[in-house]
């Protein structure tokens, strides 16, 4: 079977945290189905991701893509009081090693008595 852009993105829709990719530029290039129905309108395919991020958060992820051209692979970002979510930036490669952009994984939180619902059932609260 031939992988492609139609399975690429079946395998991403099915995976029940959001993905926004990102490009090095900031455009947000790609979105599954998860992440479309957290942000809804708010984060727009081909608009700039600063367009729902403040100005402070255009130097954190700066800050970010310079480790990730350093070497760096996933890093730890915040924890979300609000939301209770460890956030996490995740540069994304080329074959060469190049770091050609980037998206924020979400940790939802779960404690031992939920350990076993599924992490999809979170985002239906």
């Amino acid at each position: 079977m031939e992988i492609t852009k139609e399975i690429l993105e079946a395998i991403l829709d099915a995976y029940v945290y959001e993905v926004v990719f990102v490009d090095r530029s900031h455009i947000v290039r790609y979105l599954n189905k998860a992440a479309k129905r957290r942000y809804g309108d708010i984060v727009v395919v081909g608009n700039s991701l600063f367009n729902c991020h403040n100005e402070n958060a255009r130097s954190k992820i700066e800050a970010f893509l310079e480790r990730a051209d350093n070497g760096e692979d996933e890093m730890f970002e915040v924890y979300n009081g609000s939301t209770g979510e460890r956030e996490f930036f995740v540069p994304v490669r080329a074959a060469d090693g190049k770091v050609i952009g980037y998206f924020e994984r979400h940790e939802a939180p779960w404690d031992k008595e939920h350990a076993g619902q599924p992490v999809g059932d979170y985002w239906k609260k």
